[in-house]
């Protein structure tokens, strides 16, 4: 019984602890990567094309950075999910961030350095122990500084964390030492090397106990250290390549746990894009699991005999990655077919089904911002649909038509519920100022396109009225009417391209014509009761008029509002009311804007 309290207190509490400081280093150094790299990412993540290898090459470089494949297939799976990656692109960032994983075990390989048996002074500054307390010592005095910035305490964490993550490792190592002479570890590794199923079964359960192929592999890499420091590797540790490979296997295979959670509730091409990385590590482990077994029985080569050295993981690990790779990238489009025929359609959906936001990416304000902003997309455009079909009903009324109206207004209200309540959430996570800026920027938009789809519903009601009671407008009312029309028709199309494409000259378009659509409305009411005075309109028919008038006027105002946003962010004012009217007095092309679009829509030659 001594025996058995010995060595837990003096292995296993020593390994928990190291592992536990490992994996916190680690999710705390990813956390402030992806924040201080966030808009870079965003803005690389967005770029991509249907090139499979050009979506490789920024998975890797992703992975490479955040430090963290399963973060990576969780952005993809976010992104996906919102439409902002479609599920042939995700195919070569899952790819990419099954490789770019790798760099954490070369990193952690840096702890071998001692046993290359040089006592060159450039190698000595390479090991852990000697960078690690100066990284520690510069993070803590730039994360303490008075008005430190957001960014620069990310980068002090990044520091921190990655010291914390290597001194982790050390505990791990040392509290290995006495397991590396343990007979029962020994015929362990001997099973593993007999047994290559075995040793594929231990490595994909306990990565995904971990939910982290970079701490299942550290886990390794603290024993081969140990076993290396001791002196004697090959009498205290065998762990050959023959037993290595099959975990390495099985480890692959374990890290998509991660990505299958994440996946859960979410659209249909999400789970297929989770579907894939899954199919993509069983496929590859598969195959690589197969010619294992034929090269062992044809040739047995030496190497499967040859004892781990310092760098045999790291090499391993990325060898094999790069190898699943080959064979998989060629068979892209059977990857997404598979997919596909695994993951189906429901059968019936509803509208509501496809509005809603994964609250567990809120870990991730990078990728929840993104997801976010791809909604109010929808919302954008859910709402100046329902709107233009509105103008439409006023000559066109269907019922139909109607209920298509009514269905884009009930949208909009869920709309706003899901993302005010998730946007308010995410204002309390980690974010820097850009994002900050951004978040506040889409509360005020959901409110305008919300109002947007309310006024649709507004001017459906006046096109039932007038069916229903059979009101007439005079052909100059029409024509009138249909001039307001088509400005308002104008306003937004330009003002959701300001918003949808960031684009500031479209921005800068919309307050003159906003303008002109006010002055457009007093003229018409003007035409409106000189059409009275002389008993050509109705008193019932000018209240249907006045509340046509006053529905289009305040879309203009709300489509000002949504170009208003876009100009505060490419400016970086805050200050909406500010920066529409430096938009009417210090724009040079202002009046000219506003004078042709005076033109444009004038009533005058009716």
């Amino acid at each position: 019984m001594n025996a058995v309290m010995e060595f837990i207190v003096s292995s296993v509490l020593p390994l928990v602890g190291g592992l536990c400081l490992f994996l916190f280093g680690m999710n705390t150094m990813g956390g402030a990567l992806e924040r201080r790299a966030g808009s870079s990412l965003k803005a690389l993540l967005g770029k991509l094309t249907h090139n499979t290898f050009l979506g490789f090459l920024t998975g890797t470089g992703v992975t490479a950075v955040i430090q963290s494949s399963s973060a990576t297939t969780v952005m993809v799976v976010g992104f996906v999910n919102t439409g902002l990656m479609t599920l042939r692109q995700s195919i070569g960032v899952i790819m990419g961030a099954n490789v770019g994983t790798t760099i954490t075990a070369w990193i952690l390989s840096l702890q071998n350095v001692g046993a290359l048996g040089s006592d060159t002074w450039y190698l000595d500054i390479l090991k852990p122990t000697s960078f690690c307390a100066v990284l520690a010592l510069v993070g803590i005095v730039m994360y303490m500084m008075p008005k430190s910035t957001q960014k620069r305490k990310d980068t002090a964490t990044i520091m921190l964390a990655f010291a914390v993550l290597m001194f982790g490792m050390d505990i791990m190592s040392d509290a290995m030492k006495p397991l590396t002479a343990s007979p029962t570890f020994q015929n362990l590794f001997i099973a593993f090397g007999n047994n290559p199923i075995l040793g594929m079964l231990v490595g994909a359960i306990l990565t995904g106990i971990i939910q982290s192929s970079s701490a299942s592999v550290g886990i390794l890499q603290g024993f081969v250290t140990a076993a290396i420091l001791s002196g004697n590797p090959e009498a205290t540790a065998p762990l050959t390549f023959g037993a290595l490979l099959p975990i390495i296997m099985g480890q692959n295979i374990g890290t998509c746990i991660t990505a299958a959670i994440s996946a859960i509730g979410t659209s249909v091409n999400a789970r297929r894009a989770s579907m894939i990385h899954l199919l993509f590590n069983i496929i590859g482990t598969g195959v690589l699991l197969t010619g294992f077994y034929v090269i062992e029985g044809v040739a047995h080569p030496v190497l499967f005999d040859t004892f781990v050295g310092p760098w045999g993981i790291p090499l391993a690990h990325t060898t094999m990655k790069l190898i699943c790779v080959l064979l998989m990238m060629p068979a892209n489009r059977l990857l997404e077919k598979l997919a596909i025929l695994i993951v189906r359609e429901p059968k019936t959906a509803k509208a509501e089904e496809s509005i809603k936001l994964d609250e567990r990416f809120l870990n991730s304000p990078t990728v929840a911002l993104q997801q976010a902003h791809a909604l109010t997309v929808s919302m954008a455009d859910d709402a100046v649909k329902g709107l233009k079909d509105s103008l439409y009903s006023l000559n066109n009324l269907t019922p139909q038509l109607a209920a298509s109206i009514r269905e884009y207004e009930d949208k909009g209200d869920h709309y706003e519920d899901v993302l005010g309540t998730y946007l308010v959430k995410l204002s309390g996570c980690q974010l820097t100022e850009d994002e900050s800026a951004e978040v506040a920027s889409l509360l005020h938009l959901i409110g305008d396109f919300e109002r947007i789809s309310d006024h649709a519903v507004n001017i459906l009601e006046s096109a039932e009225e007038i069916k229903e009671k059979n009101l007439v407008l005079t052909e100059q009312a029409r024509a009138e009417l249909t001039v307001l029309s088509t400005a308002v028709n104008e306003i937004l199309t330009l003002s959701q391209k300001a918003f949808v494409e960031k684009d500031f000259t479209a921005a800068m378009q919309v307050e003159p014509l906003e303008q002109v659509i006010d002055e457009l409305k007093e003229d018409m009411r003007a035409s409106h009761i000189v059409r009275l005075q002389q008993g050509n309109c109705t008193i019932e028919g000018g209240f249907v008029w006045n509340d046509l008038l006053t529905n289009l006027e305040r879309i203009a105002d709300h489509c000002s509002n949504i170009a208003g946003c876009v100009i505060d962010t490419a400016e970086q004012n805050l200050n909406l009311h500010e920066s529409l009217r430096n938009a009417r007095e210090n724009d040079a092309n202002y009046e000219v804007m506003h004078k042709q679009y005076a033109e444009k829509y004038s009533i005058a030659h009716l």
